[in-house]
Formats: structure tokens, sequence, C-alpha cells
């Protein structure tokens, strides 16, 4: 009782969420709900197990992972996030609305049972990453309503039932929990797509803590190393060679996936929100084109809150919002493909004089010496590096699609794009 007791304590003395603080309540002391604790024993969980946060901005979603009886982290549940703000990339600066993205430690110094809005906890930003490159901002928080500047909002239910996961958790001895924020599920899909996006050396990076807790269930280690994350190293060394090497072969043979969807004909492009977005279940991004009346705007944030009971709480730039994204087709240096003029005349080829023989098409006969190549480049290139490796070598081609998905959340798809590859990340907002 007296460690629940300075727990507590320290939680009182938080900082404040994205505005400040108001009267003190006890809801930070609300039990976790009976379905959760339910879901937990079928997974082999209690209620006071350390927990990972991870975070996914374009599929607006907050996962909430335990360790579990074998000391891997398992998947617990899955809370849409009612709204973030900006665009995908990380946090810069002070007041330029984005979202933090990296990695970083929720103490419970970090809690703060008295937000404005409803609970909170602040995410750590700017941690020793974000300090090395000068990127600054201040109380970055997960918190419930559905307004953000900088923050992910959550409903209040759902901010509820996440605090006192943590609370629990903490309880049980656990000293800070890891929370992970990216900008879309690190998919080859997502990536290929991205490939010329100015921040995709960066999520190149954030993937090789994906990677590592994809391989290991564990929570990777982070440190910054030639101003770069490292994970799983100590004193910029690895800790555990073993895996580290399947660290690196996940993360090759994603890389043969990346490289065969774009010898496929995946499109490079950016996503472009007015500002930032939200989970579709929240039904506030229902418009179909990224011209948005204020009339239509307001409809779909009454449709929102109307389905969702009047929980949402205040919505900040619902306008922004219920225009959706947008996929912008983009050149190898991130500049936006204009889209092709229309044709105006067909050629036609000259007919043939009398007499003439007629012309056929045909390949030219290789030279000789000269090998016939039919493999995907990626396959030349790589050749047998997987065939000895526990995973099941490099992947197989994707299945074909045979229609492009319709558009979703309101995107709308400039002129010039064309859908290809599965309906998956990117591809899911087409």
């Amino acid at each position: 009782m007296v460690r629940k007791a300075a727990l507590v304590a320290a939680l009182a003395l938080s900082l404040a969420a994205c505005q400040e603080s108001t009267v003190s309540s006890n809801r930070h002391l609300q039990p976790i709900p009976p379905q959760t604790l339910a879901l937990m024993s079928t997974k082999g969980m209690d209620q006071d197990d350390p927990i990972l946060v991870r975070v996914f901005k374009m599929e607006s979603e907050l996962e909430v992972w335990k360790k579990a009886e074998d000391g891997q982290y398992a998947l617990l549940k899955t809370y849409p996030i009612c709204r973030w703000s900006g665009q995908l990339g990380p946090k810069m600066r002070e007041g330029d609305r984005q979202a933090p993205e990296g990695f970083y430690a929720v103490s419970p110094g970090l809690m703060n049972p008295n937000s404005s809005f409803y609970l909170s906890f602040n995410t750590g930003f700017p941690n020793a990453f974000d300090r090395a490159h000068g990127r600054t901002g201040s109380h970055l928080m997960v918190h419930g309503s559905c307004t953000s500047r900088g923050c992910f909002a959550m409903t209040d239910e759902a901010i509820a039932e996440v605090y006192a996961l943590a609370r629990e958790a903490f309880e049980g001895g656990q000293r800070a929990f890891q929370f992970q924020s990216y900008p879309f599920r690190m998919t080859p899909e997502n990536l290929a797509q991205s490939r010329y996006d100015p921040n995709s050396a960066f999520w190149r990076n954030l993937k090789e803590g994906w990677d590592y807790f994809e391989v290991t269930r564990r929570e990777p280690p982070v440190e910054v190393c030639g101003g770069r994350y490292s994970f799983g190293t100590e004193n910029c060394t690895p800790i555990d060679g073993t895996v580290a090497a399947a660290v690196r072969a996940r993360a090759l043979q994603d890389e043969v996936e990346i490289a065969r969807l774009i010898e496929a004909g995946e499109p490079a492009v950016r996503v472009v929100y007015e500002d930032g977005g939200g989970h579709p279940s929240f039904g506030l991004a229902n418009a179909t084109t990224t011209d948005v009346s204020s009339a239509t705007a307001f409809a779909a944030l009454d449709a929102g809150r109307a389905q969702n009971d009047d929980r949402l709480g205040i919505v900040s730039r619902p306008e922004a919002l219920a225009a959706g994204p947008r996929l912008v087709p983009v050149d190898s240096n991130g500049r936006p493909i204009e889209p092709e003029a229309p044709a105006t005349a067909v050629a036609t080829a000259p007919a043939p004089q009398p007499g003439a023989p007629a012309a056929t098409a045909a390949a030219p006969a290789p030279q000789p010496g000269e090998a016939t190549r039919t493999e995907p480049f990626y396959a030349r290139m790589l050749g047998g590096l997987f065939s000895n490796l526990p995973f099941g070598g490099a992947p197989e081609p994707a299945a074909p699609v045979s229609a492009p998905t319709p558009p979703q959340r309101g995107a709308a798809l400039i002129p010039g794009a064309q859908p290809t590859g599965p309906a998956t990340g990117y591809s899911a907002l087409r």
C-alpha cells in the first residue's frame, strides 16, 4: 500500500498535457475493464506485467503489447486514434504541429492524472536523438478528446484504459515503458511507395528498431550512434551477435521484396494531409475530394459524434480532418509529378509502298557470348544469398491484383497515379 501511495503521489506531480491541468480527480485510478482482464487471461498475461506501446500515424492506431509468460511481448489490444496533427514525418521544432516519431521511454513521472483532456501521458519528446539533431518541442502527449497540436488524441474511454494498463505495469515494477512512434507500419509496400520521400532515410532507420522487435518480440535496447538510432547495442556494439544476424537477415528479406515491388511498377508517392488524420471508425473523414466545404466537413463531424455517443469532445480543425489524405506521385527527387497532357493526335505508321515487303517487329538477336536474362534484377543481384537462411528464402511474388481498390477515408489520388499492388498501407488509402 505504501508503494501504491508513492506511485499515485508521483503521478499527481507529473506534467500537463497540451494545455494546463484541471482540478484533481480520481479518474486516473479507474480499474482495467473486465473484458480486457479476461483477454489478458486468455493470453497468459497478468495485469501488472510490463507493457510496450506502438503508434502508427497513417493507420491512426495505437497498439498495447504486454509481456507474456515466455518473456516475449504479445499484442494485447489495438486502439483507434481519433486525431493527430501535421504530416507524416518527425517533429522538428516547437509549434510545427508535428506529432513525434521515434523511440521514447515513458516513466511514471510523465503520466498526467489531471490533464485538461481527461487523462494523458507525455511521450518523452525530445529524446537523445531529437536533441542531437536540434529538434525542439514540449508537452507532446497521448491524451483524451479529439484535438491535437502535435499530440495523439484518443477517446476518453480509450485513454482511461491505456492509462490503467500503464499504471498497473508501473505498480508491477516496470520503471518505464517503451513508446515506439512510426509514420506507418514498416511493410515493404509502404517503404517502396515512400522511397523518394524526404524522410525516407529516417524512416529506414526506424525500421531497424521495428525489425528488432519483429524478430525478438523483446523491447529493443536503444542508443544514438553517429547521429542515428542504434538498436540492440551497448556502446554502439551489438549485445548479441546471433540476434543481430537474425535482424539483418529479416531486413534483407524485406529489401528483396521492396526491389521486386519497384521493378513491378510500384509508384513512388507522398501522402499529404491538410492537417493530420484520424481513424475512419470515427466517421470524421467522409469527403471524396479535396474540395471540401465547411458545411461538408462539419456534417462529417456531426455524423462521427452521433456514431460515437458524443464521446469525442473537442475536435480540432474538423474541416482539415474531413478532407482526408491525398496521394501525390513524386519523381526520384521527391518532386510532384505533373499529370501528362492528353494526347491530341494518334500517330500512325505510313502505309507500305506497292511491292515493298511487309515490315515485322522482331527483337534483335543476342550477340555471340551474350547471356539471355529473364530473371528480375533483384534475383540476379542477390543470387542465392537467402538459400541457407532459416527464414525460408526470398519472399514469393505477390499475387496480381485484378482491380484497383476504390478510395477510402476521403483519399483523393491526383491524376497520373495508377494504383498497383495489394491494398495495404498507402494503397489502402486509394
